[in-house]
């Protein structure tokens, strides 16, 4: 059974940074495309970045491309959301996701974790 757990949430003042990791288990990520998405208090879930499973090619929403970064280790079976300039608006759940086949920006991935809170203040 794969699992996803994600790690490195808390509270941080604009303009900080966190680092964000989603270990899996059960299975090794060489083969998934890894991705992460976030949902704010009463909004819907929305697609933040990905990775394709070879690493070539990485995906991310308009709202953080420049202050995001997206990697992956295979060896550690870990992938990494690297998040600098950080903004009021980026508050939320964010949760990683992972899929054999799919690596776009919807939710059609198989594989969710439970998500890690990121709070920023002004």
């Amino acid at each position: 059974q794969v699992q996803l757990v994600e790690s490195g949430g808390g509270m941080v003042q604009a303009g900080g940074s966190l680092r964000l990791s989603c270990t899996v288990s059960g299975r090794s990520i060489s083969r998934y495309s890894m991705a992460w998405f976030r949902q704010a208090p009463g909004k819907e879930r929305e697609f933040v970045a990905a990775v394709r499973w070879n690493g070539a090619r990485t995906y991310y929403a308009d709202s953080v491309k420049g202050r995001f970064t997206i990697s992956r280790d295979n060896a550690k079976n870990t992938v990494y959301l690297q998040m600098n300039s950080l903004k009021p608006e980026d508050t939320a759940v964010y949760s990683c996701a992972a899929d054999v086949y799919y690596d776009g920006m919807d939710e059609d991935y198989d594989y969710w974790g439970q998500g890690t809170q990121v709070t920023v203040s002004s």
